[in-house]
């Protein structure tokens, strides 16, 4: 049974898809948690691209997407944050309510050799779990860059946090492109999402990087 953690699962999710729903379910199973929270933010330190949609419709979209699902819950904190999101900010806030729960914070497996340059990274491995998500295949990159910013044993629970997640060749990049040019998304986002996004013009004018890959080491946000 679920111990009563809770899942913080960050991301721009523009648009969410079913491949973070999978994902997030996944990782609940394994943690054993009673809760994920999905964490839309702003304007995401560690991401750039082209074609973020604005925060309500973002938030709009995750609170269509786990609507009847008790598993999953939405948080605005972020996109109601001044300033940076960073995540420390988040996980202290949550801290501060939570203090009896354990907390996780879900990153995708492309995170994960960024991470030794996330804002405050040694308070937020104090503060929470960071887990990684991982498809099928994935080989452990080179962590050298955590050993110079994080303790041994730190790094090594970063370590034997990264779970095995199903492989969802679903991309959020791929999605609004198919909108861009008039091609369907059904199935790979929940209808009532797809309904929000082409009932509000999201997406339609959006222009890829053509140097920009979608990372494939997770469901791309």
């Amino acid at each position: 049974m679920p111990d009563g953690g809770i899942v913080l699962f960050g991301g721009s999710f523009n648009p969410i898809h079913n491949g973070h729903l999978i994902v997030a379910r996944a990782a609940a199973e394994r943690l054993r948690v009673s809760r994920v929270v999905f964490v839309p933010s702003p304007s995401p330190p560690h991401k750039t691209g082209t074609g973020l949609a604005d925060a309500a419709d973002r938030l709009a979209m995750v609170r269509l997407a786990i609507a009847g699902e008790p598993l999953f819950d939405c948080s605005d904190i972020e996109t109601r944050r001044a300033g940076p999101s960073y995540t420390i900010l988040t996980v202290e806030d949550y801290r501060r309510t939570q203090a009896d729960r354990e907390l996780f914070w879900l990153i995708g497996a492309d995170s994960l050799a960024d991470l030794h340059s996330w804002h405050r990274v040694a308070e937020l491995v104090d503060a929470c779990r960071i887990v990684t998500a991982a498809r099928p295949g994935f080989e452990t990159p080179d962590l050298s860059s955590l050993e110079r910013v994080l303790r041994p044993e730190h790094v090594r629970r970063i370590e034997a946090d990264i779970l095995p997640t199903p492989r969802i060749d679903i991309s959020a990049t791929e999605i609004r492109r198919r909108v861009a040019e008039g091609r369907s998304i059904r199935y790979l986002l929940p209808e009532p999402v797809a309904d929000y996004l082409v009932r509000r013009g999201l997406y339609r004018g959006f222009s890829p990087d053509p140097n920009q890959a979608c990372p494939r080491s997770r469901p791309c946000g």
